[in-house]
């Protein structure tokens, strides 16, 4: 029987982070007009809400908090549509900043009488044998060098760097040749970048024409497994890690091969 081919995917965990603030605020809500049907066939409803906080003091350091806490695990994963993707490799830290949110939470909410801050992680992992997860992540690079791409034609900076840090992350997810790939895009597409904000709108006619080239080239080479380069699994399998819910839960589907990680 002939091996399956294995493509641009490097083995890893797809997180789903979930991060909460409970208690010291309160709505309220009062109906001025109840739900009806107009005379003209639409539906109208209006009404004023209220929102109060015990303690905003309080309150705004369970939002720094949090903020905190998601940083800890955002700083081994690269953000996708899909939700959070840590390469295998990187297990350890990922179960590391698992536990160091869950510190920042439990310190605030020693210190906390009104408001309780929650953290949650739950973690499956992603074979890079995987089809379904290797075109979603196919397509994730794809949409990210066409953003770089138009970027360069609208002279759009942001719109450039923001493709470029995003794409960055998660080439860690790729094997070696596909992240050297998509390197080589985002060098050109900074350079570039760097060279619109020093000339201004005057580089719109003596735009590197060759970094848009590479973009459209390296986005072709991400087509739906169409190339294929062997990756072989790390010798020491991870144990698993004992993660629970998250922020942004994927969503595409991708077959995704669950196991429990210890914490």
């Amino acid at each position: 029987m002939m091996d399956m081919p294995v493509s641009t995917l490097r083995p890893g965990l797809l997180i789903s982070l979930k991060t909460s603030v409970v208690g010291n605020v309160s709505y309220s809500k009062q109906i001025i007009e109840p739900d009806h049907t107009t005379d003209a066939g639409t539906r109208r409803a209006q009404w004023n809400t209220t929102r109060e906080i015990v303690d905003p003091t309080e309150h705004n350091r369970a939002i720094k908090a949090r903020g905190q806490a998601r940083q800890k695990i955002r700083q081994v994963a690269a953000p996708t549509a899909f939700g959070l993707l840590c390469p295998e490799t990187n297990e350890k830290q990922l179960k590391e900043a698992v536990v160091e949110a869950r510190q920042i939470a439990d310190e605030f909410n020693r210190r906390a009488k009104y408001t309780r801050l929650e953290v949650y992680v739950f973690c499956g992992r992603v074979a890079p044998d995987d089809v379904e997860a290797v075109r979603a992540i196919n397509s994730e690079v794809r949409d990210l060098l066409n953003e770089m791409q138009e970027g360069l034609r609208t002279l759009d900076v942001k719109r450039v760097r923001k493709a470029a840090m995003e794409a960055r992350s998660i080439g860690k997810m790729l094997t070696p040749l596909a992240e050297a790939r998509i390197k080589k895009a985002i060098e050109a597409a900074r350079s570039v970048a760097r060279k619109i904000v020093k000339s201004g709108e005057q580089v719109a006619q003596e735009i590197d024409r060759e970094a848009i080239k590479q973009m459209a080239e390296a986005r072709t080479s991400f087509l739906d497994l169409d190339t294929f380069e062997q990756v072989s699994r790390p010798a020491e399998s991870g144990r698993a890690l004992d993660l629970i819910p998250e922020d942004t839960a994927p969503t595409k589907k991708s077959r995704v091969k669950s196991r429990a990680l210890d914490l």
